[in-house]
C-alpha cells in the first residue's frame, strides 16, 4: 500500500470523466487499497480513484469516527438506481478542495449499485452522511467537484482562496 498525492482544484484532471472497469481484481484492489491508505492520512471520510490521478469509477468511504474501529466500504462503477426527492443541507468538504466548505442540497437518501472489494454486485441503501459522502464521491466521477454546486460567485471566491492558501503554503 502506498500513500498517494491529491490532486488539488484547479487540477484540470479533477475535471475528466472517470472510466468504468472490468471487474474488481488484485489490481483494483491494490488501487482501493493505496486510495484508502491515503484518505486515512489526508485525513478524510470519502475518496475518488480521480482524485489520485487515476480515473477510473473507483470510491473507497470510511464513516468511522476518531478511536472507532475502521469500516471501509468499496464501491467499484457505482450507479445511483433510486433516490429521494426530498433533499438535506450539508456542509461539505473535500480533499481536493482542502480546507474549505460550504452547504450543498442533495438527495436526502438515495439507493446505490456497485462491485464491492470482491467483485460482487451489491446494492446498499444510503441515508444521512453516507448519502451526502457517497453523492460527493460519485460527483467526482463525473468531473464534478463539490463547489460546482454553487453559484458562480461562491465558487469563484472559494477557488481564489484555494489559490491564495497554495501560494501561501510554497517555500519562498
Amino acid at each position: 500500500m502506498a500513500i498517494r498525492e491529491i490532486l488539488t482544484a484547479p487540477d484540470p484532471r479533477l475535471k475528466q470523466v472517470s472510466d468504468p472497469i472490468e471487474k474488481v481484481d488484485d489490481e483494483i484492489r491494490a488501487l482501493m487499497d493505496d486510495m484508502l491508505e491515503t484518505m486515512y492520512a489526508a485525513p478524510g471520510i470519502g475518496l475518488a480513484a480521480i482524485q489520485i490521478g487515476v480515473p477510473k469509477r473507483v470510491i473507497v468511504i470510511d464513516l468511522a469516527h476518531e478511536g472507532e474501529e475502521p469500516r471501509p466500504m468499496y464501491f467499484a462503477n457505482p450507479e445511483i438506481i433510486e433516490k429521494a426527492e426530498d433533499t438535506a443541507p450539508y456542509e461539505e468538504g473535500c480533499l481536493s478542495v482542502p480546507d474549505l466548505y460550504e452547504e450543498v442540497e442533495r438527495p436526502a437518501t438515495c439507493r446505490v449499485r456497485f462491485l464491492d472489494y470482491q467483485n460482487e454486485l451489491r446494492e446498499m441503501d444510503c441515508e444521512g452522511l453516507l448519502a451526502t459522502c457517497i453523492q460527493h464521491e460519485m460527483d467526482h466521477l463525473e468531473g464534478v467537484l463539490f463547489i460546482d454546486h454553487l453559484s458562480r460567485l461562491k465558487r469563484q471566491m472559494m477557488l481564489k482562496k484555494l489559490q491564495k492558501a497554495k501560494k501561501l503554503a510554497q517555500p519562498a
